[in-house]
């Protein structure tokens, strides 16, 4: 498994850090990891949600490059 290193965090943000680690059980190390790991998992769904969505609204309908319009190639 990686190491990741993240320096000079602020006073304030690791304060933070330890509250909600504390609040939720878990070592700072264990907290700090699933904060990555849900923000990593989170962007794929957005992006998966969000290009579904964009498919039901486009529909079926004959979409065309937006190189090809600016081209004048239709």
């Amino acid at each position: 498994m990686s190491n990741i290193l993240v320096r000079d965090l602020s006073p304030e943000t690791i304060r933070f850090i330890k509250a909600r680690a504390h609040r939720n059980s878990r070592s700072m190390q264990s907290e700090l990891k699933n904060i990555i790991e849900m923000a990593a998992r989170s962007e794929s769904l957005d992006t998966a949600l969000l290009s579904a969505r964009m498919r039901r609204m486009l529909g079926e309908g004959d979409h065309r490059d937006s190189a090809d319009v600016e081209e004048g190639n239709i």
